[in-house]
């Protein structure tokens, strides 16, 4: 019983440290030339997007997962590795392929001759307004490749589980027994108190597959290895739009009680000009809060642990490390609880945005 306890007391050590090796081996990599280590370029590197996945360093070069970059240009489709990046002259990404040059700038792709003509702040916008500057990107990027493996891990899981209860009609056993309580508790404990008896089953689909779609994200994103390391559900366009998915399905699902309480509301029509609005901008603020919530809190304990990481380089002192490493495990065993803390609060309140909009006049 001791040697278990230890075993797994190790086990988690190992991985709550992984963190500092990963990001010792980063480090080692992209500034063992002398140049001074950016904290803030590492974090942003960690919790952002790429065209490629960097696994390790190896006698001071990289290995890496290069993806495919898929572009519709004027030229038409583009496919090509983005192994063919290079740096040119200016330090940019560079690529040639379909007859024309192609830049990357932040994760993005664009056309070289109109990035040579934009202004720094047109190059730092998140989304530049003018999208002649940029071909349509279809690119797989890491998120994308997350978001493609967390969904075969989906469907791998629910099919082995549907497939052990057409063959075992007694008690689940291993998957099906680890994700029955699960399954029965989002039904018990979040859809029908929400939604009600009568209504709650034709959302648990959707209940059921984004509570396990965000909670599986949210544990890849803690892992620090190829092929996991993304930062799929602390990308606030990922949030938005599951944020969207719930708005549609709350919106479409809505009776006349739910929509006369927007446009008719029970209070003196001399008050329809003021709370008329009101109700409006509540509907939008419900699916932005959803949206805002999960992309900070995911984000936030990234953060919090490749800070710590980084004081050993800012520091420049091994003695930092066994303290950084403390605060690294705790986090690390605190972020497991976030992932499935945060799944739960999503999928609880878009079962509450849903259970108002469906519910009857005298369920009020």
């Amino acid at each position: 019983m001791i040697a278990q306890k230890s075993i797994k007391l190790i086990a988690i050590l190992v991985f709550s440290l992984l963190p500092l090796f990963a990001v010792a081996g980063e480090e080692v990599g992209d500034h063992g030339d002398g140049k001074e280590f950016d904290a803030s370029e590492l974090i942003n590197g960690h919790i952002g997007d790429s065209h490629e996945f960097h696994i390790a360093d190896w006698d001071g070069h990289p290995i890496t997962f290069y993806l495919p970059v898929i572009l519709w240009s004027d030229n038409g489709l583009t496919v090509f590795s983005s192994e063919k990046f290079h740096h040119d002259n200016t330090g940019h990404h560079v690529v040639e392929a379909n007859g024309q040059e192609f830049v990357r700038h932040n994760d993005k792709v664009y056309y070289k001759n109109k990035f040579e003509e934009m202004s720094d702040e047109q190059k730092s916008a998140m989304i530049p307004v003018d999208y002649s500057v940029r071909p349509l990107d279809f690119s797989i990027t890491k998120l994308v490749f997350s978001m493609l493996m967390a969904s075969i891990i989906l469907f791998f899981l629910f099919f082995t589980v549907a497939r052990s209860y057409k063959k075992n009609d007694k008690a689940p056993k291993g998957i099906a027994g680890f994700l029955e309580p699960l399954v029965l508790f989002v039904r018990d404990d979040i859809a029908i108190p929400n939604i009600g008896e009568k209504k709650y089953a034709k959302y648990m689909p959707y209940l059921l597959t984004i509570f396990f779609f965000i909670w599986i994200n949210n544990v890849i994103g803690l892992i620090p290895f190829f092929p996991f390391s993304s930062n799929l559900t602390g990308n606030i366009f990922f949030t938005f739009v599951l944020s969207v998915i719930t708005f549609l399905i709350t919106s479409f699902s809505g009776n006349k009680d739910y929509w006369r309480h927007v446009f008719a509301p029970p209070v003196p029509k001399a008050l329809y000009p003021i709370m008329i609005p009101i109700e409006i901008i509540g509907l939008i603020t419900k699916p932005f809060a959803l949206m805002i919530r999960l992309f900070a809190n995911i984000t936030a304990g990234h953060i919090i642990i490749l800070s710590l990481v980084s004081l050993i380089f800012i520091f420049k002192s091994i003695f930092i490390a066994p303290i950084s490493g403390v605060f690294v495990l705790f986090m690390s065993v605190l972020e497991m609880l976030v992932a499935v803390l945060q799944a739960y609060v999503f999928t609880l309140l878009s079962a509450l945005y849903i259970g108002q909009a469906v519910a009857e006049h005298d369920q009020h």
